[in-house]
């Protein structure tokens, strides 16, 4: 670029010299031969003859300034979803995740080389089954974490209160994300990505996610408020969601309207309200089994007494949707936006 810019104003410098010349042999008009002499004096000014030089330097130390920005700046500073401060010297070189959402965010960064441990739910990407399992989601295996020596341990919603504090005892750098909404999570990936040295990674997965949005939000965008569909989702046997979390969110942005909205957090059913509610369009969780009776959660729902009344059953609008893409906060939360959207609306909503 630079050079390009010094031949351009090599170019123009001769055209000028060319025009004098023309002027002093044949042309005695003083206008003409004043303007051609200012143009040979602006042209031959040191002030001149730097510009274009100093503009592509300019450029070249914004484009610097855009790749470093890009970079995480060591040591950083912040605090994780329990308001817990962490100062990290550089990116961590050992991670440990004890939750499959965050294990997502963390393979969708590209740092598959960096983790060494999983929770033994941890399913996706395929790579997850290659490593060290470090027990469950809510309460994981204290000697195999420690073991591990991880630098960086993440976990999510799942984990309770009194174990973080128990794992942070043990001195295990661990970092909790506690997302309520589409935009949290979005958030939580960008914050892994300056973690860990890869925010132009994480800029990208967001920026896909925020275009998933905005085709929903567009298909729509034309449905009248007497028109939105009403939906009840259940994502294990007898437990729903109110407002509050992003799964609730994940049906207002489909342009459909919770009937548990009235309620708060995840929290167990009332068969008589849901039935009283007569949603349209009931969304469940594929591949969720009942321990005790065996059954899955469609037959559950299609089984309970009274239930035969509901719309949605009438229609034959109950519809699963992947439980892996609905449930977890990571970079696949739009793709169960989608899902869902469809679900609700699929003349509008394609995929």
């Amino acid at each position: 670029m630079r050079m390009k810019r010094y031949l351009t104003g090599m170019l123009l410098l001769a055209a000028m010299l060319a025009v004098l010349a023309g002027c002093g042999s044949g042309n005695d008009s003083p206008a003409a031969s004043e303007s051609a002499s200012s143009a040979v004096s602006a042209a031959g000014s040191p002030s001149a003859s730097a510009a274009a030089p100093a503009t592509a330097s300019n450029e070249a130390s914004t484009q610097a300034a855009q790749d470093d920005a890009k970079h995480t700046q060591y040591p950083l500073t912040l605090t994780d979803g329990t308001g817990q401060s962490f100062t990290f010297e550089k990116a961590p070189e050992r991670i440990v995740s004890t939750s499959p959402a965050e294990t997502e965010i963390l393979f969708a960064l590209g740092l598959g080389d960096k983790i060494v441990g999983v929770s033994d739910f941890d399913n996706y990407p395929a790579e997850t089954k290659e490593k060290t399992k470090v027990g469950s989601i809510t309460k994981p295996n204290e000697e195999t974490l420690v073991g591990l020596t991880p630098d960086f341990v993440v976990t999510g919603i799942s984990m309770p209160t009194e174990v973080v504090q128990k794992l942070r005892g043990l001195k295990l750098n661990l970092f909790q994300t506690n997302p309520k909404t589409v935009d949290d999570i979005m958030n939580d990936i960008l914050t892994f990505g300056k973690i860990t040295d890869r925010q132009a990674e994480a800029g990208q997965i967001v920026d896909s996610m925020k275009a998933d949005i905005q085709k929903v939000k567009d298909a729509v965008a034309g449905v009248k408020p007497e028109d939105k569909q009403k939906v009840y989702v259940e994502f294990a046997p007898g437990w729903t969601v109110g407002k509050g979390e992003f799964m609730d969110e994940l049906i207002q942005i489909a342009g459909g309207i919770n009937v548990a909205g009235d309620t708060e957090g995840w929290n167990q059913i009332s068969e008589e309200k849901i039935v009283q509610a007569d949603p349209d369009v009931i969304l469940f969780t594929l591949g969720v089994t009942d321990d005790q009776s065996g059954k899955t959660l469609e037959e559950i729902i299609r089984g309970r007494s009274g239930w035969d009344k509901i719309k949605a059953i009438q229609n034959d609008r109950v519809i699963g949707v992947d439980q892996d893409v609905l449930s977890r906060p990571g970079p696949r939360i739009t793709e169960g936006l989608l899902a869902v959207a469809k679900a609700i609306y699929p003349d509008l909503v394609k995929e």
